[in-house]
């Protein structure tokens, strides 16, 4: 107590000529410079000490004096640290461990208005009344302060400063609308951890900081927020007891806190302190709240805008002067109230508590019998509680200390301290975990920085340092890990740079932005890494876009200006480099439409990198599918033969596979120009070597499946009316088959084992020859005919691609003899078809006469017995007899009955299984000559009364067969 005060009235004030002569106080609200103002005038002076209400905040203004002054002139004292050089001429510590017995120039306390906390006011009560510099004595703090500092000491002066910037209420806001450079308050540590792990998913990370946090783990967080590394800082109350950093918004995720004791509401002065940390220097700041906080009432608005606080009514005061002598006097002397207006008792503190606990125990007050003892267990009693683990885990270690100190020596035991310290060395575990550690760590170094509690503390002093400066190393990396996703906080700051780094991208496609890796780029596509942040589906990949766009304009150029070499055509992509960078839509193969793999918004670069790469697929096709591009320019010429345009125009819409009509007949000129066109074909289709190559067909359907014969062509199928698709290999067998079948009596006759290959059962065999245009007859038997030996010939073996190449490149010559067209075509596997069906004339084969036949049949003979096989008989629909067409007189002025009798057609009185003849056609005998004079009719079986009779007509042509040689010859010669 003040020197006096006991023999003042109860109203006098707490003055002193001497020492108070230069006492005063610098208040106003927060970012006024109180702070600044005291450092500027304490290293005005050659020595001075400050006060400051926490351990951070001391370690901050250490740093900075350091700064000024030097390493070698600033001590640091705390509690649990201490920093002292050799001769320091500045002390900078928290308020409890000011070294009042150091007499200096200068001395600052700073946030005197909490002399009114209940729990530690006392405190600086006590530094308010006692603490005093020779020259000059600064207590800083809020305006609340005014009265009572005014009350107590009226003729000291009050300086008065004005905020540099406004605060102002923004209301309520969520997580994910907070702005950027905001500090979230919450007041327990797992509402801490909960607010930092959903910025971490929404927003990248935040940077955390607590009162329980080590120095360098804290000043390791705070730098984070400091250069940008992370937007958001989440933190305890601590921040509003003069941590000074660039925040420009404060929300409040809650409006009351637990006192330990009970859970109360905080009070405006409370509000105001924490908010005033938004708006630093000239800058102006908000704040507000977030999640499930309430607003604000507008009263309570007013007053943290305005500064308008309740003043501080009394000081939590307690008697600095104890009574030693017994037990009885130093509880009494704790409990003796101030006479001075203004002095408030304060509340039992924990030091007084474990005072009181401790000396109920009976074997503890048998050592209470001199002041020395009970100066020892209030020393220990003085011992806070950092570990915060229950009050009886506390009263054992305080019970442990005391009975130390009563050893002999007076230490504590080396071998337990260092089994503590060795418990305590473990730098694994989770979050709390290693901040549990911490918190063991410095009640160790309160214990190694008493001057006279261990016989080493200077080596103790040092181990303790060293673990606790490793393990916030250790809370700092694991702080990191769990609240901050470095890769999304790099993108988003990517995203709000005016001028975004450009990404390094690596040789396997890594895209890394300020040393993390976001993503993989492929071709012009960019894949955001995994990641469970939630911002990964909207933000994340709209800031990495943003970073990598640069670099995907550049690949857009390149693209454009690509030589032909780096593009290839896989499938429906087109890679450049062995990277996809388009994809092939449905379309024409020699006008193909593309799509880029790239959402880059850039219509100049794209439409450029576009029409290149389509120039390349059409160039591609061009190549590959020489076939169809030459039917292609047939088609498109007028100046093509119309039957060849026509065919070509079929094979082109049709893949290279078409139907033949039989009807349509082509001249030399005709088949000469198909066969310059390599166009190949049978009696049933005309094909290109695109459709017998499955590689081709397959690259052929990457620009659509098509619809009708094209979707069957590129199966290797042909439609065949009714039937269906048949695959085109089968066609060919059938086609040879056809060719090496009988002909005898206007049928063919096949070998039923020619039919095995095509797998069909005889009643599919039956269909598909219906559907072909043959109708099947009954079988017969002929003699078996031995193929003649080929005489051997040498020759040379051609590769398999080769005989390929050359059987797919066969055309029909006018002859009927094969012609090679050379076609090349990469990695080209034709389906197996042989030579002589592609080779094949496309007439039909035509009749043998039964007297060659039977030569052959005599030929074939042995003596013994002739060999005979019996074939499948089949004749084609165009050779079926038709009934004739019945003769109609012109109907006259008198109607007559209609008489079937005379229009039902007469069978012939052949032999049995011949045609029946029409009547009007003349008899076999008569064939080749002219018609009678009474003949009425024609040869079609029409009546002549239905055509036109302005004149005489032209006789008619006789008929011919069109399947026997007699008429292949007579057209080869050009006769009629």
């Amino acid at each position: 107590m003040t020197s006096g005060v006991s023999d003042h009235s109860p109203t006098r004030p707490l003055i002193n000529a001497v020492s108070d002569a230069k006492l005063a106080a610098v208040l106003g609200p927060t970012n006024t410079g109180k702070t600044h103002y005291a450092i500027e005038r304490m290293c005005g002076y050659a020595t001075g000490m400050m006060g400051l209400p926490l351990r951070l905040l001391a370690r901050e203004i250490y740093d900075r004096v350091v700064a000024l002054k030097g390493v070698n002139a600033v001590a640091l004292v705390t509690g649990e640290e201490k920093i002292i050089p050799r001769l320091p001429s500045y002390f900078i510590c928290t308020v409890e461990a000011m070294p009042l017995e150091r007499q200096v120039d200068f001395l600052a306390v700073d946030e005197i208005q909490l002399c009114g906390d209940t729990e530690r006011g006392h405190v600086f009560t006590d530094r308010l009344l006692h603490a005093r510099g020779r020259f000059e004595t600064l207590f800083l703090g809020a305006n609340t302060f005014a009265p009572l500092f005014h009350r107590l000491f009226p003729a000291a002066e009050i300086i008065r400063r004005e905020r540099l910037s406004s605060l102002t209420y923004a209301g309520s806001k969520k997580l994910t609308r907070l702005p950027k450079r905001t500090a979230i308050v919450a007041f327990s540590t797992e509402k801490v951890y909960a607010i930092a792990e959903l910025i971490r998913r929404q927003r990248g990370g935040a940077a955390v900081v607590m009162g329980s946090l080590s120095p360098k783990t804290r000043n390791a967080q705070v730098e984070l927020f400091q250069k940008g590394e992370v937007d958001f800082l989440v933190a305890t109350d601590a921040i509003g007891m003069g941590l000074n950093m660039d925040i420009a918004h404060v929300a409040f995720s809650g409006l009351s806190k637990f006192d330990g004791k009970n859970v109360r509401h905080l009070t405006a002065q409370e509000i105001g302190q924490i908010a005033g940390r938004a708006g630093r220097h000239m800058n102006d700041g908000t704040f507000g709240v977030t999640g499930e906080c309430h607003e604000l009432d507008d009263d309570l608005v007013e007053q943290v805008q305005n500064h308008a606080f309740a003043p501080l009514e009394a000081a939590q005061w307690r008697n600095h002067k104890l009574d030693f002598s017994t037990l009885d006097t130093l509880l009494k002397s704790l409990t003796q109230p101030s006479h001075t207006i203004g002095l408030h008792l304060a509340k039992e503190a924990l030091d007084e508590r474990a005072l009181r606990l401790l000396s109920a125990d009976e074997e503890v007050a048998a050592k209470l019998r001199n002041p020395v003892t009970l100066r020892t267990l209030w020393d220990v009693c003085q011992l806070p509680d950092f570990r915060k683990i229950g009050l009886d885990e506390h009263l054992k270690l305080v019970s442990h200390l005391f009975w130390s100190r009563l050893s002999p020596d007076g230490f504590v035991a080396d071998e337990w301290f260092e089994t503590q310290v060795r418990d305590l060395d473990h730098m694994d575990g989770d979050i709390d975990t290693l901040s549990s550690r911490l918190s063991g760590v410095r009640t160790l170094s309160y214990i190694s920085n008493r001057g006279n509690w261990l016989k080493r503390n200077e080596h103790w002093r040092e181990a303790t340092r060293d673990l606790e400066e490793r393990l916030s190393d250790r809370l700092h990396e694991a702080l990191m890990q769990r609240f901050i996703d470095a890769r999304t906080s790099a993108l988003l700051k990517a995203l709000d740079a005016d001028e975004v780094a450009r990404p390094e991208v690596t040789p396997e496609g890594q895209v890394i932005i300020e040393g993390h890796t976001v993503g993989e780029l492929k071709g012009l596509t960019f894949k955001l890494s995994n990641s469970d942040s939630l911002i990964g589906d909207k933000t994340l990949r709209q800031a990495a876009n943003r970073a990598v766009l640069p670099v995907l304009h550049d690949r857009l150029r390149a693209l454009a200006q690509t030589p032909s070499k780096s593009l290839n055509l896989r499938g429906h992509t087109v890679e450049w480099n062995k990277e996809p960078v388009a994809r092939v839509e449905p379309s024409d193969w020699f006008a193909p439409k593309l799509k880029l793999l790239s959402e880059v918004d850039h219509p100049a670069l794209s439409e450029r990198a576009l029409k290149r790469v389509a120039d390349f697929v059409r160039i591609f096709n061009q190549h590959q599918l020489k076939g169809l591009y030459r039917v292609k320019q047939a088609a498109d010429a007028e100046a093509t033969p119309p039957q060849v345009r026509a065919i070509a125009f079929q094979l082109y819409e049709n893949g290279g596979l078409v139907r033949r009509d039989e009807t349509v007949k082509l001249t030399p000129e005709d088949k000469a120009a198909l066969k310059a066109l390599g166009v190949a074909g049978h009696r049933y289709a005309w094909f290109l070597p695109e459709a017998l190559n499955p590689k081709l067909r397959q690259h052929m359907r990457a620009f659509g499946a098509g619809e009708g014969q094209r979707a069957q062509t590129l199966r290797g199928q042909l439609i065949i009316g009714e039937h269906g698709p048949v695959p085109i290999k089968s066609l060919s067998q059938i086609d040879k088959i056809v060719n090496n079948a009988i002909f005898q009596k206007g049928a063919l006759y096949m070998r039923e084992a020619d039919f095995a290959t095509l797998g069909l059962n005889e009643e599919q065999r039956d269909k598909l020859m219906l559907a072909l245009g043959f109708v099947k007859v009954p079988p017969q038997t002929f003699p078996v005919v031995a193929p003649k030996p080929k005489p051997e010939s040498v020759v040379d073996v051609a590769p398999a691609e080769e005989v390929a190449a050359e059987e797919v490149s066969e055309v029909v010559a006018e002859d009927g003899a094969s012609e090679q067209v050379p076609l090349v075509v990469e990695d080209v596997v034709v389906e197996d078809i042989p030579v002589e069906i592609i080779a094949e004339p496309v007439e039909t084969a035509a009749e043998q006469p039964a007297e060659t036949v039977e030569a052959l049949a005599v030929e074939g003979t042995v003596a013994s017995e002739p060999a005979t096989e019996e074939r499948l008989g089949w004749r084609q629909k165009s050779l079926e007899p038709r009934a004739p067409r019945p003769k109609r007189d012109k109907p006259q002025g008198n109607k007559e009955k209609f008489d079937r009798e005379r229009f039902r057609p007469q069978r012939a009185e052949g032999a049995e299984g011949e045609p029946a003849r029409d009547r009007n056609r003349p008899a076999k005998g008569d064939k080749g000559k002219r018609p009678s004079k009474d003949f009425k009719g024609d040869f079609k079986g029409g009546d002549k009364s239905r055509g036109d009779n302005r004149g005489p007509k032209p006789d008619p042509k006789p008929y011919i067969n069109p399947y026997s040689p007699f008429a292949i010859l007579r057209e080869k010669l050009g006769q009629n």
